[in-house]
């Protein structure tokens, strides 16, 4: 059984043995964009959530901003970064297909000072050192001495 899809041709093979269908994709015609890349290799949940991203200057290579329809090639270096996380990661090989996660992370290898990185934002995100710490919301008391510190507010 043969179908076309915008040059490329997908050849699906029936094995009756077993009934499992295998696609095999012929990629010649079909190029790597990258927030397909990024999608596949499991960054983000969708092609959506992942062009966003890379629009909104999340995802560098080479230290500057790229467009989604980069193509990434073997060797290259991003820096991606999601929610408190910021990855390096070198990219080891192409895909357009969204595959389990072991697959998804043989994609790409990320570097050892990045691993180092987020280990340890994680770990000041988990001690609190990160943010202010209050002892709760102000007394009427200590907001006015605020607003007499700041030299705001009603001089009696």
């Amino acid at each position: 059984m043969f179908m076309r899809r915008r040059g490329s041709t997908v050849q699906l093979r029936h094995f009756s043995e077993r009934g499992i269908q295998v696609a095999q994709k012929q990629e010649e015609d079909e190029k790597v964009r990258l927030d397909k890349w990024l999608w596949a290799a499991r960054f983000y949940k969708t092609r959506a959530l992942a062009k966003a991203a890379i629009e909104s200057g999340k995802v560098h290579c080479r230290g500057e901003r790229c467009k989604p329809g980069k193509e990434p090639r073997m060797g290259d270096e991003f820096q991606i970064r999601v929610g408190f996380d910021e990855r390096t990661v070198v990219v080891q090989a192409l895909s357009i297909v969204r595959r389990g996660a072991p697959e998804a992370q043989a994609l790409y290898a990320e570097t050892e000072a990045s691993i180092a990185k987020r280990e340890n934002a994680a770990a000041m995100r988990k001690a609190g050192s990160l943010g202010v710490s209050t002892d709760g919301k102000p007394s009427k008391k200590q907001r006015r001495d605020l607003f007499k510190f700041r030299g705001s507010g009603n001089d009696d």
